[in-house]
């Protein structure tokens, strides 16, 4: 049985993991509604697009996938170029393994789902500041899933209302949160370089391979200059 201690600490972590989803959640109500918006002009009801966000839950490939769905292109091609654009996701899963030690197996595998770009960024940045138990990151990610699910559904089903999204910036909402996120991670000279080099290089890849490869190439190409870095610390 747990302890007063375990129950206080679980209670904690859920009620901080809630609190530091509120960036995330500012962040997807625009984009997410922008994408509803797009679901909505290429034919999906607003349960479709809940249904896509509720197993897909990954920003940028839903947005692939409403545009090959606007091409007709066939159902295998969406899963394998949606695949690919999420490849990206086996990195933040490496990354946050060390962390996830003390958690029971079969929580690991419900946590890993709600996994993206923006809360593992401020998950990770928790993590390495010390010990986070399991209800930290299913109050930290069931909130930013929740809201992503929301936020679509009302812009495919109230979307027609705004003709023009992009007249609002919400084209910049999803880029300009990704640079938020980044800006946490930038500690000391040694991770602003990082993150010079991975940027970089996958300006350059994008033009010498197709699809996102270049993202996956270029954040462990990255990495691995990181590690060498502080091994000579």
């Amino acid at each position: 049985m747990k302890t007063v201690m375990q129950q206080s600490k679980e209670k904690n972590d859920l009620i901080f993991g809630i609190k530091r989803a509120i960036p995330i959640v500012f962040g997807y109500i625009p984009v997410g509604f922008a994408m509803g918006v797009t679901a909505s002009n290429t034919g999906l009801t607003p349960f479709e697009t809940g249904l896509m966000s509720v197993f897909v839950y990954a920003g940028s490939a839903q947005f692939v996938a409403i545009d090959m769905i606007r091409s007709n292109a066939s159902f295998i091609a969406i899963i394998i170029t949606t695949f690919l654009v999420n490849l990206r996701h086996l990195l933040f899963s490496a990354s946050l393994a060390p962390h996830f030690r003390h958690i029971k197996q079969k929580l690991i595998l419900i946590i890993s789902f709600f996994i993206t770009d923006e809360s593992f960024a401020v998950s990770i940045t928790d993590a390495e500041q010390g010990f986070l138990s399991h209800s930290y990151y299913l109050g930290l990610y069931i909130t930013a899933y929740l809201s992503w699910i929301l936020s679509t559904v009302i812009g495919a089903a109230f979307g027609n209302l705004i003709p023009d999204t992009k007249a609002l910036g919400f084209d910049f909402a999803l880029p300009g949160m990704f640079l938020a996120l980044l800006c946490m991670q930038l500690k000391n000279i040694k991770f602003i370089f990082v993150s010079l080099i991975s940027g970089l290089l996958s300006i350059i890849l994008i033009y010498l391979m197709p699809g996102n490869w270049n993202v996956i190439l270029a954040a462990v190409i990255a990495a691995v200059i990181g590690v060498f870095i502080d091994d000579e610390d």
